[in-house]
């Protein structure tokens, strides 16, 4: 892999661009921060539908995300009742599991399927069937995170490697959903949402959020900050050096939120938890 950041510096200076302020996920952030470690001013913004930024409580576009997925299912219930199948819902997610983890547990899901759990197919058919079987309309709702895989498999990868080394994902809910329907014989509806969670207008958390962490960079700019990202932290508009991101990953806290023997959210205790639970 080549390195290109002097071709980005002298195209920085070309331009006359005194300041940049990258916005995206670790892989964005990661190449602001070597920008910054070659003397470039940086300012950064956490903007990723998986929240997964190390760092910051919250990323723009999560809230958004979820609100789409929950809406989305609950409109999926129609058809998957009253055809009395076995709905399957495919959620974005690569390393990060949350955005199935906070629908299925929004949307009262049965059962989900998250990327740091590996599963295994013939539990999840058992449950899907005793699911049911216990709901008066006779179906049932499975999310799934499209970084998901089985005990024993791999995540599901297509396509040529981007910049960061990162082959498209997709496609593991098509692939259970055949599994699921060869080991109990039940129809399956099969819905991958792809880019449907990230289209359209934002919510209006996502509004404040964003508004917010815009204003409160250009402060840092003002003021002649550099090398920062903006985020929030326990509730409060904060700021941390931007090297952080590099500094631990971001995942769900299983042992606190997730049955790992059920598949399915466990919430118990929020008490002195975030509010989107990561």
């Amino acid at each position: 892999m080549r390195d290109f950041t002097p071709h980005v510096l002298a195209n920085l200076e070309y331009l006359g661009i005194e300041r940049l302020i990258p916005i995206g996920g670790d892989d964005t952030l990661s190449f602001g921060e070597q920008l910054h470690r070659q003397g470039f001013p940086v300012i950064a913004i956490p903007k990723t539908m998986d929240n997964d930024v190390y760092g910051t409580d919250y990323c723009i576009g999560f809230s958004t995300a979820v609100t789409r997925g929950v809406q989305i299912i609950h409109q999926l219930r129609t058809s998957t009742g009253s055809h009395e199948r076995v709905g399957i819902v495919e959620l974005f997610g690569r390393n990060s599991g949350q955005t199935s983890l906070v629908c299925s547990y929004l949307a009262g899901v049965d059962r989900a399927i998250i990327s740091e759990v590996p599963f295994d197919p013939e539990r999840l058919a058992n449950y899907v069937v005793q699911d049911k079987e216990s709901n008066p309309s006779n179906y049932a709702m499975v999310t799934i995170s499209e970084g998901a895989h089985m005990i024993g498999g791999k995540v599901l990868e297509y396509g040529e490697a981007d910049a960061y080394g990162h082959r498209k994902l997709g496609g593991i809910g098509e692939i259970i959903g055949e599994a699921l329907k060869r080991l109990t014989g039940e129809n399956v509806l099969y819905q991958r949402l792809s880019y449907m969670m990230r289209s359209g207008a934002p919510d209006a958390l996502d509004l404040m959020v964003s508004l917010n962490y815009a204003n409160l960079a250009v402060d840092l700019i003002v003021k002649g900050e550099s090398g920062r990202m903006v985020s929030l932290r326990e509730g409060k508009y904060t700021h941390i050096p931007i090297s952080e991101v590099a500094m631990g990953v971001k995942r769900v806290d299983v042992d606190e939120l997730y049955d790992v023997e059920q598949y399915r959210p466990k919430v118990h205790n929020v008490l002195g938890k975030p509010m989107f639970l990561y």
